[in-house]
């Protein structure tokens, strides 16, 4: 396989295609606390008690007193099982050691079990709680009191740009329609540089509206070019003398 494809074929290592896998589903606080941790220390501790005559555990997840005592997290918290309505997998990947530009997928195992990791009601997980529905509660934009007046500009009816457009307009005066003769000398003239126009600059070379050069069909040809969003119209000089326009 090619370094460059992205979709290629791929070897898949299914030697723990037999492992049990467990899903669990834990509380933002939870993983966050995860997250920061260096992974030297104990997070804390899983308990899995089995009762006789019943199929499903009872399973408890105790936080480590240094990780509840920094944050202020709740410690004990319970683990209620859903039912698993689909199949599902666990995939780990990473590149491979000592082989540049190469990938390992292994298949970790098969998902049996589906739980919720779910806080125990104390006064940290009150607290969190009533935190957490403060921070949402507080806008992210606040009024706030100004010592002195801001700067208030007032606002232009005539900006730069539009008053340069009105003065090229004035100098240049109004488009009036010349004779068909002097009309075709601009256009001979500057076909003799280029082959092919945009509608819009040769328009702005013979400072003609766009109806008085479109009534010379003999001399002129419209060609359509289709880009991705837009149509672009390209004029020639049409030797052959034939009236011919299409889009």
């Amino acid at each position: 396989m090619s370094k460059t494809s992205g979709h290629g074929e791929r070897t898949l290592d299914v030697s723990n295609v037999g492992q049990e896998v467990w899903l669990v589903k834990v509380p933002k606080f939870i993983r966050e606390s995860w997250s920061a941790n260096s992974g030297d220390h104990e997070v804390g501790r899983l308990r899995v008690v089995k009762h006789p005559g019943q199929r499903a555990p009872t399973i408890t997840f105790s936080m480590n007193e240094a990780l509840v005592a920094a944050n202020k997290l709740p410690r004990e918290h319970k683990f209620i099982s859903h039912d698993i309505k689909q199949c599902l997998g666990k995939l780990e990947g990473g590149p491979a050691d000592g082989a540049a530009g190469q990938y390992n997928i292994s298949f970790e195992g098969q998902v049996v079990r589906k739980y919720e990791c779910q806080p125990v009601m104390d006064d940290n997980y009150l607290k969190l709680k009533l935190e957490t529905k403060r921070a949402a509660a507080t806008p992210a934009r606040q009024a706030i009191a100004i010592e002195r007046p801001a700067n208030v500009y007032k606002p232009k009816s005539f900006h730069p740009h539009k008053v340069a457009q009105e003065r090229q307009k004035e100098s240049e005066g109004k488009k009036a329609r010349e004779d068909k003769d002097k009309v075709l000398e601009v256009l001979f003239n500057a076909f003799e540089k280029h082959q092919y126009y945009n509608i819009k600059d040769l328009q702005k070379i013979t400072r003609q509206p766009i109806v008085s050069w479109r009534c010379v069909p003999i001399l002129t040809r419209l060609l359509n070019i289709r880009k991705k969003h837009s149509v672009v119209l390209l004029v020639h000089l049409n030797f052959n003398f034939k009236v011919s326009y299409w889009l």
